[in-house]
């Protein structure tokens, strides 16, 4: 398989392998980054970051599943280090609120719309979001991942999906048309 012969190539410190497996992976890669960013801007940073992470650690890849995923998990793991290094996840007591259900008439919103309001989230909202909806984390993986406790990372989901719901709502307000 080519995508293992350049993996084994880059385990030997061939740079023209590594190149290759950013230009078959750097799209992927990006989606996730822009997912667990603030901006566009800085999942480009993180994806540039993330990468000299991958070709730092491409030794600890052992073949077991598959590359793209664990690049994935090393990138997504590299900016929630980020985050930790900041102080997003500093322990706060919150209380458990009921799951918010969101309803969206899909036609109405656009991907473009739906990555803002989720990047406007606020940092600790955001991450749990995306690892609990997008990436299908358990409630207790992402305790573990992000250093908090399960109850807060149901509480942060949760206020996540209510933040969403209130902008989609108010979005789908200003888009019916007015009657004269």
């Amino acid at each position: 398989m080519i995508i293992d012969n350049l993996i084994n190539d880059c385990k030997q410190g061939d740079t023209k392998a590594f190149e290759q497996i950013y230009r078959l992976l750097s799209p992927k890669i990006f989606a996730v980054c822009l997912k667990y960013s603030r901006s566009y801007e800085e999942a480009q940073d993180n994806l540039q970051e993330g990468f000299l992470l991958l070709f730092e650690k491409i030794n600890q890849f052992k073949f077991q599943g598959s590359f793209e995923g664990w690049a994935k998990r090393v990138v997504i793991n590299y900016i929630l280090q980020q985050y930790r290094n900041q102080g997003v996840f500093e322990i706060i007591t919150e209380n458990v609120i009921e799951d918010e259900v969101v309803e969206v008439e899909e036609e109405n919103i656009s991907l473009e719309f739906l990555t803002k309001i989720i990047q406007e989230l606020p940092d600790r909202y955001r991450l749990v979001f995306n690892l609990y909806v997008m990436d299908g984390y358990s409630h207790k993986e992402i305790a573990e991942m992000l250093e908090i406790n399960i109850g807060t990372s149901k509480s942060n989901l949760a206020r996540a999906k209510g933040i969403l719901k209130s902008k989609i709502e108010a979005s789908e307000l200003t888009s019916i048309p007015k009657i004269k």
